[in-house]
């Protein structure tokens, strides 16, 4: 994985990601500018599958300043995802049949300097799972604290 541009924290913490994959994603040309401007936030954004298609769905990209207003993009559109047919076909049941989630983990660039979106595929936490991930968090800051300390 290249540069970072942006990532979803709140997928980790709301979700138990089971498998993750890279996918290209179908931009214009003033949201390739905008998030090279990394003006890009994939909190609330998640993948449905529409017509044998992944669409990413809420994912916001602001409109730079410099952008004349008939080439500005829709910020929070839905963008195509491009993953091969039998990965399609792969997540699209485990979502029918487990009643697993797609959610977009980060926003990259490549080696290649492509744009590239992690997704994976999620549980959703119960409210247990999440206190048991902070104490446990909680727990190895204060061992690292005392390990520094001595």
């Amino acid at each position: 994985m290249g540069e970072t541009i942006a990532r979803n924290k709140k997928a980790y913490h709301d979700y138990e990601i089971i498998e993750k994959l890279e996918a290209g994603i179908v931009l214009s040309g003033s949201e390739v500018k905008a998030v090279r401007a990394k003006r890009v936030n994939l909190k609330d954004s998640f993948v449905k599958f529409v017509r044998g298609e992944a669409i990413l769905f809420n994912t916001h990209i602001g409109v730079l300043s410099t952008t004349n207003f008939h080439y500005a993009h829709e910020e929070r559109g839905s963008r195509k995802l491009l993953l091969h047919k039998k990965q399609i076909a792969k997540l699209s049941s485990s979502v029918d049949k487990d009643g697993l989630n797609v959610l977009p983990l980060s926003l990259y660039f490549n080696d290649r300097n492509l744009i590239k979106v992690q997704i994976g595929l999620g549980k959703g936490k119960k409210l247990h799972d999440k206190r048991n991930d902070l104490k446990e968090k909680d727990q190895k800051r204060d061992i690292a604290r005392a390990m520094k300390d001595y």
